[in-house]
């Protein structure tokens, strides 16, 4: 059963926060309110929690996963990022934007896409997520809360619990979260690609 923590989305209990990311260093996988919706997440050398995360999703290997990372500091010593790229995600992040980048050596290959070795880097705009980062110090492997039987995101903590009761550890609830996913960002090739039109906006991309 997973445990339920019921987070203030402006003043999060440094208690819960520290009970949920107890529950990741011991390899567990939560379901967390971001900037955009609920994602699923786990810490980077979790292969369990990569796979119970293609399980709930029903993903193949060609799945680019997200780092939820704290700021550009964390997000720079897991892809490459050349100084032109770099302006362009300065002026976007904090944010709903998720981008595709050249992934360092510091990543898990098997989370990497298996022929680009790229993955999916974010900072997002939430306190929550921000509390957990700084509690965890080091990124969140996450996914988006997609449920392969359902159009959108679920977006109430308890009907997530309800939901995912027995295959995930925690659900943390802040409040309603979006049900918007991130706007994807692909610059592994050095141009902007628009890979997903989501929550953040593209004008700058186009």
């Amino acid at each position: 059963m997973a445990r339920y923590f019921d987070v203030h989305p402006v003043n999060p209990q440094r208690r819960a926060i520290g009970q949920a990311v107890a529950l990741l260093r011991e390899d567990g996988l939560i379901a967390y309110p971001t900037d955009s919706c609920y994602a699923l997440g786990c810490q980077l050398g979790n292969k369990d929690g990569l796979e119970r995360i293609k399980e709930i999703r029903r993903l193949d290997d060609r799945h680019h996963f997200t780092l939820m990372c704290r700021d550009f500091a964390q997000l720079g010593q897991f892809v490459h990022v050349d100084n032109t790229v770099f302006r362009a995600i300065k002026a976007s992040t904090p944010g709903s934007y998720t981008f595709i980048l050249p992934a360092t050596n510091e990543v898990p290959r098997r989370m990497m896409h298996p022929k680009k070795r790229t993955v999916g880097a974010r900072i997002p705009d939430d306190i929550v997520v921000q509390a957990l980062l700084d509690e965890l110090g080091e990124p969140l492997l996450s996914s988006t809360l997609l449920l392969p039987d359902l159009d959108e995101p679920l977006t109430q903590g308890w009907e997530i619990k309800e939901r995912l009761d027995h295959v995930v550890d925690a659900v943390i609830d802040s409040g309603e979260c979006g049900t918007v996913p991130t706007t994807v960002i692909d610059f592994s090739q050095g141009e902007p690609e628009i890979v997903r039109r989501g929550a953040g906006d593209t004008t700058r991309f186009e």
